[in-house]
């Protein structure tokens, strides 16, 4: 029979642990911190079998045509990834899809195996609805390549009740901090535009909310967006105005972080990185969640089109998500960890391509996948126009 062996029991990971564990799949928890592990699924009321993390004991327990789920840290995705390879087991993650991953494209497919990344909630939910309003389009009466198209995802977390920082920490801020100094390539105003700070790309965004009002948030470009027009299926020779991929954050949230971007600007080197653990732990200490407090996840994923002479809008059409934390997780939790729970059932019943893969871009697996999601309690809504 096969096994799924989950690997991390963070946070993140609690209401998808409880999805495959209430199925009739074999399912095993492996984490580094045995009785955080055991913690976690008393909370969740669950009887499964828990492991402690140990490198030499998973090797040994790890099945032929198993499946392992990697929600540990990104940088260690690549060597349970190679392990995967050595024991023919199949390799689940949400984080994005590293050169180094891609390098393992060709022997995994070799093996008949899915390695399948990106499906989460940023990335993966956003790949879904972005797939869903391009392939929406393309089938359209409207579809022109010599079209003038807009396309904007922006996704962020951050307390249901706002405080004077516009922000909390889930977990450790460093990576936050990290992501401040990390460039960022998108597309807008029909060219490449590039910033070596996310901060120095900020703009104002206006999203329209499931009843119809409007919030305004900030946004910023995140990582490189570029390569995501192929895979979103727009064609080279699609007339691309706007193309971005990027973060949002509450309104006022760079005035309230003002003072650490000036930091985090000057930060340089060993020592530099010395100063930003620092800075940190004492950004922890302030602003993580309180026990119990919500928190808040909002997506908006919008295609744009405009006719060739950029006169009329001949397609407009906006998925969101606004969802927050309740009794069966945090909103981040919920979303990230309930996407992963379907892709691994989606594998398990062979729907899935052999080899490296992001979130599914067929029509049928993405209503399939986000019909289960709303199912689940989370609500996808959707304006045209």
């Amino acid at each position: 029979m096969t096994t799924i062996h989950w690997l991390g029991a963070g946070l993140s990971s609690l209401p998808g642990i409880k999805k495959i564990a209430q199925s009739s799949h074999s399912m095993v928890l492996w984490n580094r911190t045995l009785s955080k592990a055991l913690d976690a699924v008393n909370a969740l009321n669950i009887d499964i079998p828990v492991q402690q993390l140990d490198w030499q004991a998973l090797q040994q327990s790890v099945n032929k045509g198993d499946v392992v789920v990697s929600m540990l840290p990104a940088t260690m995705h690549v060597q349970v990834a190679k392990m995967c390879l050595e024991k023919q087991a199949h390799f689940v993650s949400s984080s994005y899809i590293s050169d180094e991953m891609m390098a393992l494209d060709q022997p995994s497919r070799e093996l008949g195996l899915c390695f399948v990344n990106e499906v989460g909630l940023d990335p993966g939910l956003d790949h879904l609805l972005a797939h869903a309003l391009v392939n929406r389009y393309i089938s359209s009466d409207v579809f022109n390549p010599h079209n003038v198209h807009y396309f904007r995802s922006y996704c962020g977390g951050f307390p249901k009740r706002a405080n004077d920082f516009k922000y909390k920490f889930s977990w450790s801020p460093l990576g936050v901090l990290k992501a401040l100094k990390s460039p960022a390539q998108w597309r807008a105003d029909n060219q490449v535009q590039q910033t070596e700070k996310p901060w120095l790309a900020l703009s104002d965004f206006k999203m329209t909310l499931a009843d119809g009002q409007t919030e305004t948030f900030q946004a910023y470009p995140n990582r490189d967006s570029i390569p995501f027009l192929k895979q979103y299926g727009f064609g080279e020779d699609w007339h691309v105005a706007e193309f971005v991929r990027g973060t949002l954050r509450l309104d006022g949230w760079a005035q309230a972080w003002r003072e650490l971007f000036d930091k985090v600007d000057t930060l340089q080197g060993e020592q530099g990185l010395s100063e930003l653990s620092e800075i940190s732990d004492e950004l922890w200490e302030k602003y993580q969640y309180d026990e119990g407090e919500a928190d808040r996840v909002v997506l908006s994923v919008e295609l744009e089109v405009r006719d060739p002479d950029n006169k009329h809008v001949v397609f407009h059409s906006h998925y969101g998500v606004d969802e927050a934390g309740n009794e069966n997780g945090s909103a981040m939790a919920r979303l990230v960890s309930l996407t992963v729970a379907i892709a691994i059932e989606s594998l398990l019943r062979d729907e899935l391509k052999t080899g490296v893969t992001a979130a599914p871009h067929q029509q049928q697996q993405v209503d399939s996948w986000l019909t289960e999601l709303s199912d689940l309690g989370e609500h996808i809504f959707q304006h045209n126009g």
